[in-house]
């Protein structure tokens, strides 16, 4: 084959060096694009398409220059499917650490790893059966590789919903993930898993990932404290997405001092992920140390002086919902008149289209996540490619080369992935791009509103789900948490589970649940399950949320706060 320098000599001496491509397959391309060539013109053509063709044999040479770690630094050891799954927070165990971490920050602290995060040598499901095969990375994902340089231990992957397209957890592929407060009820999805493991202490932290609420909403269910960071913060490289503009990944814990620790040694740029600006102030990345100053300060206070000079919204339309249960609404406004008798100013603000915006958010979602998140078509971005991944989830082509996902691979799917990847192939076929631009100016839009809305506060405050964790289809004492509901049920099933949170992963702002006390089930008013408050700040400005939280913390034990009245 031609080098690349006697390609370029030979096009520009006007010589034909360059494979020659058949005309019959000139003229089948011309063709199928509706257009007409002179057979004159196909000849040339014939040229300039061989010597491409020679170029991309080139490149296909080259190594896919994946970030292999160095595996005397980075040990591994005892991978393997755990027959004990805690009640199916475990994926797959593992124990990873480094030899020479360069901080402490994480020291000894045991990290669960959401499912569709890269671990190198360790299987990642992303909930799924392997269609075509197990993938095994043979690389970090950026954060995991910060966890281990800052002294932390990855003791396994956390089981993750279907496709992380389910905010229930009775999808995944690896097993049903029980409620750490009751057998037989959601931990929300889709970072099911890490909630999990985090509540019973099976791990100190975990990594979970949010698209329209996948932290947020399995720590609300949980029990515990999970932030989707400032969109851009946190590098995504080497985790499986949806959709490059809802993506975001972020630490859940039992604490928010532990929840800053763990963002501070996550957060960044790695100079791969687009998503991320060039340059972060060091500076402005201390949320650990930060937090812990100001909670110091705090100490020598008087209990009305902790949040003084703080100015925090209620979000009115986040009470509102048709799904809002009544002891969810009760358990966060009590913690707000905590808030209040901490000093903070608390005011109503209003965004009127905030349930709209969530209608927004799920209209943008096909057309980018059904190529990016089902098919893996990332052209355009630039970060690093999963390419490994893709030989084991390669779409079926179909008529004219179109990229479709195989039967077998549609039948792995669970209903909310399902329901994805045919409303992708409705728009793909009857809007085009047309409705995805419309909705991503309507979200520039919306994320004005919310600016606005949060120029006058520190803080906006809402339930984070409206309701508390569900029993599974199935009923709570169904033995696997499955059903047999058809496609409607199942998908109708938790409607407004994301009314408040899937707003926020279209705008980037970053959004903490926190824990705020027990509710009665919605079946059972004697299972008392955890009700969260999402606290919601400015862009890059998540320490604002921590602080807030942590005063909040500081001065409450949630587990004896039972609204049931």
């Amino acid at each position: 084959m031609a080098s690349s320098t006697d390609l370029v000599s030979s096009l520009s001496s006007g010589e034909n060096r360059a494979t020659k491509l058949d005309a019959a397959e000139v003229r089948a391309l011309v063709k199928a694009a509706g257009l007409s060539i002179s057979d004159s013109a196909i000849e040339e053509w014939r040229v300039l398409l061989g010597s491409f063709e020679d170029c991309a044999q080139l490149i296909l040479q080259e190594d896919h220059c994946l970030p292999i770690p160095d595996p005397d630094r980075y040990l591994r050891t005892n991978i393997q499917i755990p027959e004990n799954t805690e009640k199916g927070g475990w994926a797959t165990r593992c124990s990873v650490k480094s030899t020479a971490p360069t901080s402490a920050l994480l020291a000894g602290r045991t990290v669960a790893v959401k499912d569709n995060i890269a671990v190198a040598g360790v299987r990642c499901t992303n909930g799924l059966p392997p269609v075509n095969g197990e993938w095994i990375p043979t690389y970090d994902a950026t954060i995991v590789t910060r966890v281990l340089d800052a002294g932390g231990i990855v003791t396994g992957k956390a089981a993750c919903e279907n496709a992380c397209m389910e905010p229930i957890s009775n999808t995944s592929y690896t097993g049903v993930v029980h409620n750490p407060f009751a057998d037989g009820y959601t931990c929300g999805g889709s970072s099911s898993g890490s909630g999990r493991l985090v509540a019973i202490g099976a791990a100190d932290m975990a990594l979970g990932a949010d698209q329209g609420g996948s932290i947020r909403i399995p720590a609300a269910f949980c029990g515990i404290v999970g932030l989707k960071p400032t969109w851009g913060l946190v590098p995504y490289t080497g985790i499986l997405g949806l959709q490059s503009v809802i993506d975001h990944t972020g630490p859940m814990t039992t604490t928010v001092r532990d929840n800053a620790r763990l963002l501070e040694a996550i957060s960044g740029p790695d100079g791969i992920d687009d998503r991320q600006p060039f340059f972060m102030a060091p500076e402005s990345l201390r949320f650990s140390s930060a937090l812990d100053e100001f909670l110091a300060a705090g100490a020598t206070k008087p209990q009305d002086q902790l949040l003084k000079g703080f100015k925090i919204g209620i979000l009115k339309e986040g009470f509102t919902g048709k799904q809002m249960d009544a002891h969810v609404a009760k358990a966060c406004r009590s913690a707000i008149s905590d808030l209040k008798e901490m000093g903070a100013e608390i005011v109503e603000v209003s965004v009127p289209n905030h349930e709209q915006i969530c209608v927004i958010w799920m209209c943008a979602l096909p057309l980018r996540a059904g190529r990016e998140g089902l098919l893996g078509d990332t052209t355009g971005r630039k970060q690093l490619e999963l390419i490994d991944r893709g030989a084991v989830a390669a779409p079926a082509m179909g008529p004219s080369q179109k990229a479709l996902l195989s039967q077998e691979f549609f039948d792995a799917l669970g209903p909310g992935a399902q329901n994805l990847y045919l409303r992708y192939l409705y728009v793909n076929d009857k809007y085009g791009a047309s409705l995805h631009a419309k909705c991503m100016n309507l979200l520039n839009k919306a994320t004005q509103a919310y600016d606005a809305a949060l120029g006058s506060v520190d803080v906006l405050v809402m339930p984070t789900v409206p309701m508390p964790a569900l029993p599974f289809l199935g009923g709570p004492n169904s033995t696997t948490g499955r059903s047999q509901a058809g496609p409607l049920e199942s998908l109708s099933y938790p409607l407004g589970v994301l009314s408040n949170t899937a707003q926020f992963n279209s705008t980037g702002h970053p959004a903490l649940s926190l824990p705020v006390g027990f509710v009665p089930a919605p079946d059972n008013a004697d299972v008392k399950l955890p009700a969260g408050l999402q606290i919601v700040g400015k862009r890059f400005e998540d320490l604002t949320c921590y602080k807030v939280a942590g005063a909040w913390e500081e001065s409450k034990d949630w587990k004896t706060l039972v609204f049931a009245e």
